[in-house]
């Protein structure tokens, strides 16, 4: 089931307190971004976020899933709570490395 843009932008709007909150349409659904940082996704009206290490330790009882099938388990946070999901998305984003610049490729002489 594809998700909607309404159920996307209610929950950006809810993870607005972490950044700059966008989305990019992936495989039918939607892949999110904080300050142009790929850490969550929106499948079948559900919001995940990827797991790390840091977000374990500040919310170890938070539910997981998967997104769809053959996906990696991320977890499945409390949309309605604004806070908690706000701080949720910037200690995993804090905890995700940051994209490297490409290289251009070198001058052919």
């Amino acid at each position: 089931m594809a998700s909607s843009l309404r159920y996307v932008e209610f929950v950006m709007e809810q993870m607005s307190g972490a950044g700059v909150i966008t989305y990019r349409r992936m495989f039918g659904e939607y892949g999110l971004y904080c300050d142009g940082k790929y850490f969550g996704v929106v499948c079948g009206d559900r919001a995940m976020v990827k797991i790390t290490p840091a977000g374990e330790a500040l919310f170890p009882d938070c539910p997981r899933d998967v997104p769809y099938e053959g996906g990696g388990e991320m977890f499945l946070p409390d949309v309605e709570d604004r806070e908690k999901l706000a701080e949720l998305v910037r200690v995993t984003c804090a905890a995700l490395r940051s994209k490297k610049p490409r290289k251009k490729p070198a001058k052919k002489e």
